[in-house]
C-alpha cells in the first residue's frame, strides 16, 4: 500500500474506465452469465455483470488488460454489485464471496502481468464496492445486515489480492 501512496505523491494515478460499458461491447447472452456455475439456476442472470468473473473470466481479463494498455495505473474489480444483498435479487446471495474473491484475483493477475512487463510502472487493483439494492434509511434492511454484507465483500476482496478499496455510487448515507 505504501508504494501506491509514494507514487501518488509524485504523479496522478489513472483509474480505469467503465467496466459495464466494456462488458456491453461483448453482446453477451444468458448462457454467458451461467457458464460453468449456474446452468440450472431458476431465474434470469443476464445483466448480472459481476457473475462474469466466474463464468467468463477471460472477458474480464481482456477488459482489465485493455485498460492497462491504455495507460491506467489502477483497475477496479468487477464487483460493483458483489454484496449478498445485491445478489439476493438473483437468488445468488450465497455466491457473494466467490464473486468478490475471483473478481479481485483476476484483476490482480492482470495487474501483476503488466507490472512484471514494466516494473517501473506498477499496476494496482481497487476493490469495487457499490451500493446495494436495499436502503437502510428507508427501512429496507437494517444497518447491521448491511454492515455484515459489506464486511463479507471486503474480506473476499482482500483475500483476492486488492490494493485498495473504491466505494462507488452509494445513494444512502448509511451505506
Amino acid at each position: 500500500m505504501y508504494q501506491i501512496e509514494e507514487i501518488a505523491k509524485k504523479r496522478i494515478l489513472v483509474l480505469d474506465g467503465a467496466m459495464g460499458t466494456m462488458i456491453q461491447k461483448h453482446n453477451l447472452n444468458e448462457n454467458d452469465f451461467r457458464k460453468g456455475w449456474f446452468e440450472n439456476h431458476s431465474s434470469s442472470l443476464k445483466g448480472n455483470n459481476d457473475l462474469l468473473s466466474l463464468t467468463r473470466p477471460e472477458i474480464i481479463k481482456e477488459i482489465h488488460a485493455a485498460f492497462f494498455e491504455s495507460g491506467a495505473d489502477i483497475v477496479e474489480t468487477n464487483t460493483f454489485s458483489g454484496t449478498s444483498i445485491a445478489q439476493l435479487d438473483y437468488g445468488l446471495e450465497n455466491y457473494a464471496y466467490d464473486i468478490n474473491f475471483h473478481g479481485a484475483k483476476i484483476a490482480k493477475e492482470v495487474a501483476t502481468e503488466f507490472t512484471q512487463k514494466e516494473p517501473s510502472k506498477p499496476r494496482f487493483v481497487a476493490g469495487s464496492i457499490g451500493p446495494t439494492t436495499k436502503l437502510p434509511t428507508l427501512g429496507h434492511i437494517s444497518f447491521d445486515e448491511l454492515k455484515k454484507s459489506y464486511l463479507e465483500q471486503a474480506k473476499a476482496l482482500i483475500e483476492g489480492g486488492i490494493d485498495l478499496f473504491l466505494i462507488e455510487t452509494c445513494q444512502d448515507v448509511l451505506q
